[in-house]
């Protein structure tokens, strides 16, 4: 069972798949800060100076009160659109890519043909008159 995991683990798209989750987690870092540094600020120029992660509802009354915590969902709506555009156009590259490099690669050229077998066989027989 131990030889086996040792396999699983060993096997390239397990290590590429770790190597992309580690990727992944730093670039969620960037991407919250550009929300939360750049990208908020500029629209909220264009809504008021709104916060989105300060806007709540709160559920109760006074300060211990449960809130509902909405601008922080537009937070993370925001984040998401980010990282989606950002790993289509990735992803868009990448295809991008493997096509200007299979429209590089020529295609074989084709193996010459042999003889066919009556030409064969007729070259046999031709052979043996000659004897």
């Amino acid at each position: 069972m131990l030889n086996e995991f040792k396999t699983f683990i060993a096997k390239g798209n397990v290590m590429d798949m770790a190597v992309g989750i580690i990727l992944g987690a730093a670039f969620t870092a960037i991407v919250t800060s550009m929300v939360d540094d750049l990208i908020n600020p500029i629209i909220s120029l264009f809504v008021g100076g709104i916060d989105f992660s300060g806007l709540k509802v709160a559920l109760g009354e006074g300060a211990d009160a449960a809130a509902f915590n909405y601008g922080n969902f537009i937070n993370a709506v925001i984040k998401f659109l980010i990282v989606a555009w950002v790993v289509f156009l990735l992803v868009k590259g990448v295809n991008r890519l493997k096509d200007t490099t299979a429209k590089k690669e020529a295609p074989a050229p084709a193996a010459p043909k042999g003889p066919t077998a009556e030409e064969l066989l007729a070259e046999i027989r031709d052979a043996l008159k000659a004897r």
